[in-house]
């Protein structure tokens, strides 16, 4: 459980360092995303879940 509250803690900081270096960057990525169709995001989100389930896999042993 406190590898999970670690990987929570390192997205949050890498998503704040995104959105306090680049706001504006930030800003069109948002509207980007609310421009995409939601089976595309839903395709993203699962092969970016799968790969992330992979590198920890892979690390951990």
């Amino acid at each position: 459980m406190t590898d999970f509250f670690a990987a929570l803690g390192l997205v949050l900081a890498i998503e704040g360092l995104v959105f306090a270096g680049f706001p504006e960057a930030a800003k069109r990525a948002s509207q980007n995303i609310v421009a995409t169709p939601d089976q595309t995001l839903r395709l993203i989100g699962v092969a970016s879940a799968a790969f992330g389930v992979l590198i920890v896999w892979i690390i951990r042993g």
